[in-house]
């Protein structure tokens, strides 16, 4: 049982890895600022961060040892947050993200 609840584990943050991956390109595609980098080829840990804005910034870290969401301004810490609300705050950002790009297509002029 417990060799199989660690396997689940390992593919867990593999995906979550992935996915951090993938918004990082849709974020550049956006206009913002991010990065995303991982440990080795197993893609067992990543180092996600966005800018929001000027003095905004997201920093989201996984790992088999925790997943923590910080949220910066000016250098300072405004919220942080682990494990299931962590990946929660991912998703909110994912949605706004996923909204504002709705809006930019909806208002491109060489769409009409």
């Amino acid at each position: 049982m417990f060799l199989r609840l660690a396997q689940q584990h390992q593919e867990f943050i593999q995906d979550l890895v992935m996915n951090l991956q993938a918004l990082t390109i849709t974020l550049d595609g956006c206009g913002y600022t991010a990065s995303c980098y991982t440990c080795g080829d197993q893609m067992q840990s990543a180092s996600f961060m966005v800018s929001l804005g000027e003095k905004h910034l997201i920093r989201f870290l996984v790992s088999d040892y925790g997943i923590t969401w910080m949220e910066l301004w000016d250098d300072r810490e405004l919220m942080k947050v682990e494990g299931g609300e962590a990946i929660s705050q991912l998703q909110e950002l994912a949605n706004i993200v996923k909204y504002s790009h709705a809006i930019q297509l909806t208002n491109c002029h060489f769409c009409e």
